[in-house]
């Protein structure tokens, strides 16, 4: 895991919960282009620009506050990380090329998925979609 949420994030305690304002830790970090910290996602910029210009619906771009743990910064001295941007998810799953599956997993379409992978998804978990409702 890269990371979570951090002390200055705002979030409701309804479920599921809504993320106001959202501030990401980073832990470690080994170059993926999209982090989950539920119930949030973030993207690296170079990431965003791409599902932009790909066209692609069921999503929104937003701040997002990154800082670094002290294991961080012990396992990666001066490393500086890329800017990171918070991938809201509002489409419908089967239906936009972002939602969330009945169960609360990210599903994402074909051409999200080859964007994605364009800009490197390497440690994402990938399941086929079955059966999934919203």
């Amino acid at each position: 895991m890269a990371g979570g949420l951090g002390p200055n994030t705002v979030l409701d305690s309804l479920w599921p919960p809504t993320i106001h304002k959202l501030h990401y830790v980073f832990d470690g970090w080994l170059g993926d282009a999209v982090l989950e910290s539920f119930p949030c996602f973030i993207v690296t910029e170079i990431a965003a620009c791409a599902l932009i210009q790909a066209g692609l619906t069921g999503f929104e771009l937003g701040d997002v506050e990154i800082s670094v743990s002290e294991q961080f910064r012990e396992s990666y001295p001066g490393r500086r990380l890329p800017p990171f941007r918070w991938l809201k998810i509002v489409g419908k799953a089967g239906t936009d090329d972002f939602g969330y599956g009945s169960d609360r997993r990210l599903v994402v379409s074909e051409n999200a998925l080859a964007s994605l992978r364009s800009v490197g998804v390497k440690e994402a978990i990938l399941e086929p979609l079955e059966n999934q409702e919203s």
